[in-house]
C-alpha cells in the first residue's frame, strides 16, 4: 500500500539519504545569504551580555537581575520556535526568514530607547519571538539545497552562533565607548533588518526535480512519538545551558570578580568565539565521514566542554583565561553541528522546519533558565568557581542523555529519503 501521502515511522528502515542537490554553485550563496542573517540575529542576542556589567549599572540593575534580559529574550525564542518551525514548512524558508528578520531589527532598534528594567525585559521578549523563524528558516532552506554533505553545510550554518560571539564582542562594546549603547543597538538594529532584506532577495527558490510533500498532522504526531529527537532535545537544552549560561555571564563575572575592564574580557571571549566557529565546520565534515558515530563525537564534545568549564573556573590570571579560551570554544560549540545534524536527519525532509523549532524551544529553554540561575548562584555565593559549577551541570547532563539513544542517526528514515521536500 502506498505510503505517499501518510508519513512513515520516523525511527524505522534507516537507509542512505538520496536528497538531490541544488546548483552546486548557488547553493553555497543560499548558505552563505541563510548565514549571514543567523550571525547578525545571534549577535542581537549576544548584544546585552558584552555591556551588561557598565550599562546595567548606570540603570540601576543589581548584579542577581544582570541576567534578567537574556532569560526574557530565549523565553520569547523559545515560545516563537514552537509556531515558528511548523509555519517554515507551511510558508517556505525564504518567506520566514523575512518575517523573523524585519520584526528582529525593529525591536532591536527599540532596545536602544530602553531605560527600566521591565521595559528591558519586555521588548528582549519581543525580540526572542521576532526571531523565532529564522533559525527555522535557514535549516529549512539548507535542508532542501543539500544532501550528502549536510553534515559540513550545517556545521558552516552554526558557525553563526560562535562569530557572533567574536563580532559581538569585538564591536558592540567599541560602539559604545564610542557613541553610546543606544545608539550601538540602533545600528544593530537597522543592520539586521538590511541582512535579511538581502537575504530574502537572494536566495531564490530550491530545485524542484523532486516531489513537494505538505506537512500534515500525521508528521507532528511522528516526531512526538519518536524517542531520539525527544532525547536529543534534552540533550540540546542541557547543553545550551552551558553555552548560553556562559555566553551570558562571562563578561560580567570577569568583569565584577576579577576587576577586568570589558575590552579586555571581550578580548577573551573573542578567543572563545573564534576557536568554535573554526571547530563547528570540521566536527560537522567529520560526522559526515562518520555518520554512524555522531552520537559518540556528541557525548565526547559535551564531555569536555563539562570539564573545560570546570577547569575555567578555577582561572584566575588573563593568561590561564587565553589558554583555557580556545579549548572552551572547541568543545562548547562543536557539539551543536551534531545534534542539528541529528535532529533534521530523524525528522525528515518534510518536517525539517517542523522539528528544528521544536526541538530548539527546547533547547532554548535551559537557554533561558540558566542566566538566571548562575547570577543568583554568583550573587549568593560571590564565588566565580561555584557559578561555573552551574554552567558545567548542563553539559554533564547532555552527555549522560545521549547515551540512551537507540541510534546514531547517520542516515535518513526511508520515508523522508522516498519523498524529499524541497519547499522554499
Amino acid at each position: 500500500m502506498s505510503t505517499r501521502n501518510t508519513p512513515g515511522p520516523l525511527h524505522a528502515d534507516l537507509v542512505k539519504p538520496s536528497v538531490s542537490e541544488g546548483a552546486p554553485s548557488y547553493r553555497w550563496m543560499v548558505l552563505v545569504l541563510v548565514w549571514a542573517a543567523f550571525v547578525f540575529s545571534c549577535v542581537d542576542r549576544y548584544a546585552w551580555g558584552t555591556i551588561a556589567a557598565p550599562v546595567g549599572q548606570s540603570l540601576g540593575i543589581s548584579v542577581a537581575m544582570l541576567g534578567a534580559f537574556s532569560t526574557a529574550f530565549y523565553l520569547g525564542y523559545a515560545t516563537a520556535n514552537l509556531a515558528g518551525g511548523p509555519l517554515t514548512d507551511l510558508i517556505g524558508g525564504r518567506a520566514a526568514l523575512l518575517m523573523a528578520m524585519i520584526p528582529l531589527g525593529a525591536a532591536t532598534f527599540c532596545f536602544g530607547y530602553v531605560h527600566t528594567l521591565a521595559m528591558g525585559i519586555a521588548v528582549q521578549i519581543l525580540m526572542g519571538l521576532a526571531s523565532g523563524a529564522d533559525y527555522c528558516a535557514g535549516l529549512k532552506l539548507i535542508n532542501a539545497w543539500f544532501g550528502r554533505d549536510k553534515g559540513r553545510a550545517i556545521g558552516i550554518f552554526a558557525t553563526a552562533t560562535s562569530i557572533s560571539i567574536a563580532a559581538a564582542n569585538a564591536v558592540v562594546p567599541a560602539l559604545t565607548v564610542r557613541f553610546g549603547w543606544a545608539n550601538a543597538f540602533h545600528t544593530l538594529g537597522i543592520a539586521t533588518a538590511a541582512v535579511g532584506v538581502v537575504a530574502f532577495m537572494g536566495t531564490g527558490r530550491p530545485p524542484k526535480n523532486v516531489p513537494r510533500e505538505r506537512l500534515t498532522l500525521g508528521h507532528l504526531k511522528a516526531l512526538s512519538r519518536n524517542r531520539d529527537f525527544i532525547l536529543l532535545s534534552i540533550a540540546g537544552g542541557a547543553g545550551l545551558w552551558g553555552t548560553i549560561g556562559f555566553v551570558s555571564w562571562a563578561n560580567a563575572l570577569m568583569t565584577k570578580h576579577f576587576g577586568f575592564a570589558p575590552t579586555i574580557v571581550g578580548s577573551v571571549l573573542t578567543v572563545v568565539g573564534v576557536a568554535a566557529f573554526v571547530s563547528k565546520p570540521l566536527i560537522g565534515w567529520a560526522s559526515d565521514l562518520m555518520p554512524h558515530y555522531r552520537r559518540h563525537l556528541a557525548i565526547g564534545c559535551l564531555s569536555a566542554f563539562a570539564v573545560v568549564l570546570v577547569a575555567f573556573g578555577f582561572c584566575t590570571t588573563l593568561t590561564q583565561f587565553y589558554l583555557v579560551a580556545p579549548l572552551l570554544g572547541i568543545a562548547g560549540y562543536g557539539y551543536l553541528a551534531i545534534l542539528i545534524a541529528q535532529i533534521t536527519n530523524v525528522a525528515g525532509a518534510t518536517s525539517a522546519g517542523s522539528a528544528a523549532g521544536i526541538s530548539n524551544a527546547f533547547w532554548q529553554l535551559g537557554g533561558a533558565i540558566a542566566p538566571i540561575a548562575v547570577g543568583y548562584t554568583f550573587a549568593s555565593t560571590g564565588s566565580f568557581l561555584y557559578a561555573l559549577l552551574v554552567v558545567a551541570a548542563g553539559p554533564a547532563l547532555a552527555a549522560a542523555t545521549l547515551l540512551f539513544m537507540r541510534s546514531d542517526n547517520g542516515v535518513v528514515p526511508r520515508s523522508a529519503a522516498r519523498e524529499p521536500d524541497h519547499r522554499d
